[in-house]
């Protein structure tokens, strides 16, 4: 196996079929660095999105399936990881049984909900859909208290609108996707075996509850605002503000009998949860909680009910054309329920202890950059210039894998049992291991991600940066390319995870991982000012033109504000950590024609070289706290003179005059 991996093609570090050369620098550098990428990747009808990200990811999951593909091959012990995960695996492949078991694997859930024929049921009911199946009316959930971030504690928040972000329901303007929606519960209700009339009055009835919930939902941007989200109540407070019906058989029902505490993140929503508990009538109460629980398991039942799932969410929402083929789908239920299973095996044979080495030792120059960006700042006062530094010092620095794993052991997967019964087994088995963590010490050592994950984080109440193994792969981390481009890539990337402690959410919290205002009014009226400044530029960015009866859709500011600023921070910070790499050597001969300079700006670029269709742009526009691609390229250069003098720009569209720009960090 080292042979073959030895005698793999190396990839190139600046690939010369990305450019569109038809393109100037100045003008567009997103098409001009990624135009021939553009070109030479088109969208494959799977994807709504396809970029570098999904490169890697498809990468992946070749990777996982010939790992999965090889324990189907072997007589695994009953109870070992192979075994639940080759037979999760196998049970998502067998399209002849789903479809032949059709809705049948839902009834005992439906029933569980026609039975609900007085209000007082409805705490019970409620516990055994939250712990199984769906988070209807609100969710609930243990995580670190955000104001003493060594233990854990309970949070209570917004939750069952199943389109996922409120616009969709209160903006006239997302009319036809609400339509389309409708329909799709409509013919979900059908499968499972209500009547024509019946599946159009559920329909109707657990749209109006969804409409309700929308209406007071915080918006992704309020979403941002964590102090108005944190409200703390005693067991007797949140009873006695949401009186409608008896928590104590709910928490009982959740395993929580004993929990005393807990934090509301939107008291409007609970109060809006409260008044429907007491208003509403059963029938729609019953016919809203069995749309959840359709809805919810549908990828796990016969091909009607996952077509019908893809042409709502895939088609209309996305612009997906098809699905992507089964062997995905079965794949990605393994690779998330045991994820650290997975994660062990694939970094055993994916990952060199090597490149673990390497990335420790970029993390190390990046904190000595920033920490140069933190000292050198014009902005700041010295007094919160010394926390911002303790912080810095404190972060926690998680590179490839955990140092512990998961234990799976007391998770069951029965290959008699339904693939939707094992998986809502499975569902129950995770919710507890979540809320059994209540009232208990926080482990530092767990991770948020599984190795395979193609992605990095950074958690602010354990003040913590983490790169998976899956990430350090060409073209974030390459090991044969040169340092300028590293540093463009991989380096940018880990600049902007450490920037998010810095960030407008990140700066609200300690080194030790504790909400607490540790900047001078006068230093936080002066960040304000500076990323409000950035908020604008982002905000006038067209990323769809009008468009019949649409109006032109303009990019979210302050949605994305916390990664623009790590964008931002990240390729500063990263460019400084470079340029003290060199030791004060002179910059190395240009490569293929272009300096250092240049090349570090060209590997940023091809980060986030992708296509994508119209419907997702106007998703994602709603949804993500990450700008689309193009204009993490575009709109974050032109504040760096950095990059302009790479590249000569004294004019043209990527120019903007000095006194326009923001520097943050």
């Amino acid at each position: 196996m080292a042979s073959c991996q030895n005698n793999q093609p190396k990839t190139p570090a600046i690939d010369l079929s990305n450019f569109d050369l038809s393109v100037a620098p100045n003008a567009d550098f997103y098409q001009y660095a990624t135009g021939g990428w553009q070109k030479n990747n088109p969208l494959k009808p799977e994807f709504s999105r396809y970029g570098s990200f999904d490169v890697l990811r498809e990468n992946n999951e070749k990777r996982i399936n010939a790992l999965f593909q090889e324990m189907t091959k072997l007589e695994a012990a009953p109870g070992s990881v192979e075994q639940k995960i080759s037979d999760l695996y196998k049970m998502g492949l067998d399209s002849v049984r789903l479809n032949a078991e059709g809705a049948a694997p839902l009834a005992a859930d439906l029933q569980l909900v026609e039975g609900l024929v007085d209000r007082s049921q409805l705490p019970e009911v409620l516990a055994k859909i939250h712990m199984a199946l769906a988070n209807p009316f609100f969710g609930i959930g243990v995580m670190a208290d955000l104001m003493d971030s060594n233990v854990n504690t309970l949070y209570v928040g917004q939750s069952g609108i199943s389109m996922g972000d409120r616009d969709y329901y209160v903006d006239p303007e997302n009319a036809p996707i609400k339509e389309a929606y409708k329909n799709y519960l409509v013919r979900i209700f059908t499968l499972a075996g209500y009547d024509e009339a019946a599946a159009a009055q559920a329909a109707a009835d657990a749209l109006e509850v969804e409409d309700s919930l929308a209406e007071v939902f915080f918006s992704n941007v309020e979403q941002r605002d964590i102090p108005a989200q944190y409200n703390p109540m005693t067991r007797a407070e949140f009873a006695k503000a949401y009186d409608a019906i008896d928590w104590d058989v709910y928490f009982e029902g959740m395993g929580l009998a004993d929990a005393d505490r807990m934090i509301v993140q939107q008291k409007r929503v609970m109060e809006r949860v409260n008044q429907l508990f007491k208003t509403l009538p059963l029938d729609k109460i019953r016919h809203y909680l069995a749309a959840q629980i359709i809805n919810g398991g549908a990828s796990s039942l016969s091909d009607d009910f996952q077509t019908a799932s893809f042409e709502f969410y895939g088609r209309t929402m996305s612009g997906q054309q098809e699905q992507k083929p089964r062997w995905k789908r079965a794949m990605s239920v393994p690779n998330g329920l045991l994820g650290e299973a997975v994660g062990e095996m694939y970094v055993a044979k994916y990952f060199p202890e090597k490149d673990k080495q390497r990335m420790t030792e970029l993390v190390k120059n990046l904190q000595t950059s920033l920490s140069q960006h933190i000292a050198a700042l014009d902005w700041m006062s010295d007094a919160t210039k010394a926390k911002a530094q303790e912080k810095l010092s404190s972060f926690t620095v998680k590179i490839g894998y955990p140092d512990k794993w998961k234990d799976y052991s007391t998770l069951t997967i029965d290959p008699a049992k339904s693939y939707y019964k094992n998986l809502r087994d499975a569902s129950v088995w995770a919710t507890k291991d979540n809320l059994d963590k209540y009232g208990k010490p926080v482990d530092r050592e767990e991770w948020g991600m599984t190795p395979q994950t193609v992605n990095a984080y950074y958690n602010p109440t354990t003040n913590e940066i983490c790169f998976p193994a899956a990430i350090l792969q060409p073209p974030f981390y390459n090991p044969d390319a040169d340092d300028a481009v590293n540093y463009g890539a991989i380096g940018v990337v880990i600049g902007h995870e450490m920037t998010h402690g810095f960030d407008d959410q990140g700066r609200q919290f300690d080194k030790d991982g504790n909400m607490n205002n540790w900047w001078t009014d006068e230093d936080a009226a002066a960040f304000q000012a500076k990323t409000d400044i950035l908020v604008k530029q982002f905000d006038a960015i067209e990323v769809l033109p009008a468009k019949g009866d649409q109006p032109a859709l303009h990019a979210n500011g302050a949605l994305c504000l916390g990664e623009n600023i790590a964008d931002q921070g990240g390729l500063r910070v990263a460019y400084t950590a470079y340029r003290n790499s060199l030791e004060g050597k002179e910059a190395p001969a240009p490569i293929d024609g272009f300096t250092d300079a240049q090349r570090f700006y060209l590997a940023y670029a091809t980060l986030w070289a992708q296509n994508i269709r119209d419907e997702e742009i106007a998703r994602l526009t709603k949804l993500d706290v990450h700008s689309l691609g193009k204009w993490r390229v575009n709109a974050t250069l032109r504040n760096i003179q950095d990059f302009y003098d790479a590249f000569g720009i004294t004019d043209g569209a990527m120019f903007m005059p000095e006194e326009e720009r923001v520097i943050i960090w």
